[in-house]
């Protein structure tokens, strides 16, 4: 049975999550997957999966009047030996089979990119050293692809940095071979005026493990859509996600985990910090544990701390549940301000308001952070937080 914390006065999830039997996840109410720009209809903002989005906001990508200008985005690969590094072109047959686009910017971005960077990591490699993807924007309007290949057994971590300023439409795909174990890492540090609108797919291998961790700062618009499914049993996927929304922004974070073999796992644990008029954070967490997949463990959190007002959160939680026999299934969401008592305890010790607020955020963060297992891009990240504090209002 589906399960939901108790949400704080003052929430906007409050009316927005249901219990499994209730619940409709997005997917089952939108056009079939297709690779097809035709296929899917130009969003007017009032169909359920572009209800949250500021449609006047994503630069003509989602009604085809956005086209490819300018100096637009750089790729640099950086691969430690023994990695395969390709530009293919849109005939390679590893391209868009980790999942369809779901959506018209998905396809449309599927449709206008004109070569793909493949990075492959051969059976049995366990890399010591990560691969590095930056993806850095030069003005204009971009569409991309790219894939992340591991054979059977190989391990790898893979950081993609995106960051300077864009219009940027995307699909990434990971494959994962049985037995495999991929950690990505997926910072959006962009520029203030950059937009970003990416389908990450994902497709899990037998007895595989996939690990991601999203990270949102920059941009005036980013709207991420996370989807992993499985290639046979006893996958393993855990969806991580650390954003922090500033004044006017708008950063979406739509997941969709389809559990579509048996004896599978997932957890999906994502934590927002807001602050500023018009900030506004978007969280959409669907779990489809579909008629076959028995033994289905899944488990997906969404926690928000609002440090300002004039901040908006909507976050909603689905599971949509086919078959009885499964090991579990639940959700909590839960949004609250920023714990005054918390801030009072640490200054009657002696510690200034501004840095007891730093501790304070950092803690809330802390677990994530440390699932990324890289020293210089936590140090980073950190960094980053503290710097947001700093523009805060007290």
């Amino acid at each position: 049975m589906a399960e939901a914390q108790n949400i704080p006065a003052g929430s906007t999830t409050a009316g927005a999550i249901a219990v499994a039997a209730e619940s409709t996840v997005a997917t089952r109410m939108s056009a079939p997957p297709s690779f097809d720009v035709a296929d899917f209809p130009v969003p007017h903002g009032r169909e359920e999966e572009w209800r949250f989005t500021p449609l006047n906001r994503l630069a003509g990508l989602h009604d085809g009047t956005a086209v490819a200008s300018g100096n637009g985005v750089k790729v640099v690969i950086d691969a430690p030996d023994g990695v395969i590094v390709e530009t293919v072109g849109r005939d390679d047959e590893r391209l868009g089979k980790a999942g369809i686009p779901v959506d018209r910017v998905a396809a449309q971005a599927y449709s206008s990119f004109e070569q793909a960077s493949v990075v492959t990591v051969p059976k049995e490699s366990v890399l010591t050293e990560p691969v590095r993807i930056t993806v850095h924007g030069e003005g204009g309007t971009a569409f991309c692809h790219q894939v992340i290949e591991l054979g059977a057994f190989a391990e790898a971590v893979v950081v993609i940095d995106h960051t300077g300023d864009a219009v940027l439409a995307s699909n990434v795909d990971y494959l994962l071979g049985d037995g495999a174990k991929l950690t990505v890492v997926s910072v959006q540090d962009w520029d203030d005026k950059a937009v970003h609108v990416a389908q990450h797919n994902a497709l899990i291998g037998r007895d595989a493990s996939f690990k991601s961790v999203v990270v949102t700062f920059g941009g005036d618009l980013v709207r991420l859509h996370p989807r992993v499914s499985y290639a046979a049993t006893g996958g393993e996927a855990e969806l991580f996600g650390l954003y922090f929304t500033d004044r006017g922004q708008h950063q979406e974070h739509r997941l969709l985990v389809d559990h579509n073999n048996p004896h599978n796992k997932s957890n999906a644990v994502y934590k927002g910090a807001l602050q500023g008029e018009g900030a506004h954070a978007v969280w959409i967490g669907d779990v489809l544990i579909r008629v076959m997949a028995e033994g289905t463990d899944t488990y997906e959190m969404n926690r928000n701390l609002v440090l300002t007002d004039g901040a908006r959160v909507d976050s909603v939680p689905n599971l949509e549940i086919e078959t009885g026999e499964i090991v579990g299934a639940g959700h909590a969401s839960a949004t609250g301000r920023f714990d005054d008592e918390q801030l009072f305890y640490l200054m009657a010790r002696g510690i200034p308001e501004q840095d007891a607020r730093r501790l304070v955020v950092r803690g809330f963060f802390a677990e994530l952070v440390q699932q990324i297992g890289l020293p210089d891009v936590e140090e980073r990240l950190i960094t980053k937080i503290e710097q947001e504090l700093e523009a805060s209002v007290a």
